[in-house]
């Protein structure tokens, strides 16, 4: 299957480490070099607002999907190739999942990790069959790895939900994957 288009969670706001904004940069970057579309949060602030300029000075192609609670909050790109508001964020990640071929989620916080799990939970309900990439920059999400394979060891999630994952550690990787 080929991917057109990638769905980005991510952070909006840049965390702790100058390598998460790197990271992001290089993601959105590599996706327009590709012939990706960026599809991601809307937000004009941190790692989204850098995965999207990033892949607009690169050429790329941006869809942008934002609650219209979050316009202001967030600070809404509006000079995306396409600009969707919706109404709820359930909504959003809803238009934002349908709108794409794979999932890289990038660090994030509360967010991140919402949009996250309910691709994965669509996933585990054979809702699609979409890769989830996890950007594992500087082993960020190692304790999230750590939870997931609790989850399983408890006997509250099968091995299929582990291994819908796949864990990542470079954007380069990442990048070879999502055009592989």
């Amino acid at each position: 299957m080929r991917i057109h288009s990638v769905c980005v969670y991510c952070g909006s706001r840049d965390g702790g480490s100058p390598t998460y904004a790197t990271a992001a940069e290089a993601l959105g970057t590599g996706l327009a070099t590709q012939g990706q579309r960026l599809v991601y949060g809307a937000g004009d602030v941190g790692l989204m607002g850098r995965v999207a300029r990033a892949a607009q000075a690169a050429g790329g192609t941006t869809f942008g999907v934002v609650p219209e609670h979050l316009v202001r909050r967030e600070v809404a790109k509006t000079d995306l190739s396409t600009y969707v508001v919706t109404e709820t964020m359930h909504e959003r990640k809803k238009v934002m999942l349908y709108n794409a071929d794979a999932v890289v989620v990038l660090p994030g916080g509360a967010g991140s990790l919402d949009e996250l799990f309910e691709a994965l939970t669509w996933r585990q309900l054979d809702l699609h069959q979409k890769p989830i990439l996890i950007l594992n920059i500087d082993g960020y999400w190692d304790p999230l790895k750590a939870l997931v394979e609790h989850i399983v060891a408890e006997g509250f999630a099968g091995v299929e939900t582990a291994a819908a994952l796949t864990w990542i550690d470079s954007v380069e990787d990442a990048l070879t994957m999502l055009r592989n």
